[in-house]
């Protein structure tokens, strides 16, 4: 019976041990007449298909970075990396530009009108705007 329940209690202790997940928060500058967005939508301005709006990602490797491309894209960090690296080798994009806190991604958005970002929703506050709440 203890080899039954051996399995149970291990992947309890490890559930217990993994912090809880935050929400993910797509912004733009609170001066950016945009309301709402759909991930389908968000995805495309972070994958260089569209240039409606400039893109700003966190930390290449970050826990919040690998979590949102999944949420919005459904793609892991080496597909994003296999994609962007497909785009600029053809000149057909440029990444967006890296940045390697919730702080400094929400002061890049929040300066530039046409910038969008994802920031964690703790870091919210009114120079941003949240257009999508990612679960």
């Amino acid at each position: 019976m203890n080899k039954i329940f051996a399995p149970l209690l291990l992947g309890g202790a490890i559930a217990a041990a993994m912090p809880a997940s935050a929400e993910t928060v797509v912004i733009v500058s609170a001066k950016n007449p945009a309301t709402r967005m759909f991930s389908e939508q968000a995805s495309q301005f972070f994958l260089g298909k569209s240039t409606m709006f400039t893109p700003i990602d966190q930390a290449e490797g970050s826990a919040i970075r690998n979590d949102f491309y999944l949420k919005v894209a459904d793609k892991d960090a080496a597909q994003v990396k296999a994609l962007w690296s497909k785009l600029v080798f053809t000149g057909k994009a440029t990444p967006p530009k890296e940045y390697k806190s919730n702080a400094e991604v929400k002061k890049a958005v929040a300066d530039d009108p046409k910038a969008i970002g994802y920031i964690d929703r703790s870091a919210v506050d009114d120079s941003v705007k949240v257009i999508l709440s990612l679960p």
